[in-house]
């Protein structure tokens, strides 16, 4: 397989969990941990509504993710993202992560694929 379609192949990959953590997940609340884990840290009279929006905020990452404009903007974006959502829930949540705080693990590791597919892969494609 040569490098412009396995950066495609990982970027869908990327965008099919940010859809489905995010729209699946969160707004369509298939997975009632997530407003769990947003009442605890936020607080219980919001947690609805802010849970939708990281929902559709996270929806429309995938959407730029496929979409490619300013993708080196957009990886850092959601490199930052992943961090602070990982390291806030590892602190204060860990009890309602799927892996606890095992968590962090796979958010470092979903964080260098994204690095990895962008600034190595993506990187050679314009060279």
């Amino acid at each position: 397989m040569n490098d412009g379609v396995i950066y495609k192949v990982i970027n869908t990959f990327i965008a099919i969990v940010w859809l489905a953590n995010g729209f699946l997940c969160k707004v369509l609340n298939l997975v009632p941990r997530h407003e769990m884990i947003v009442e605890r840290i936020l607080g219980d009279s919001h947690a609805i509504f802010f849970t939708k929006v990281i929902g559709i905020l996270e929806t429309l990452m995938s959407i730029w993710i496929i979409i490619g404009i300013k993708s080196r903007h957009n990886v850092m974006l959601q490199i930052t993202v992943i961090a602070l959502m990982n390291i806030i829930e590892f602190i204060l949540v860990p009890d309602l992560l799927l892996w606890g705080r095992l968590n962090l693990v796979f958010a470092i590791l979903f964080i260098l694929l994204i690095y990895y597919n962008e600034f190595k892969i993506n990187k050679q494609l314009a060279l």
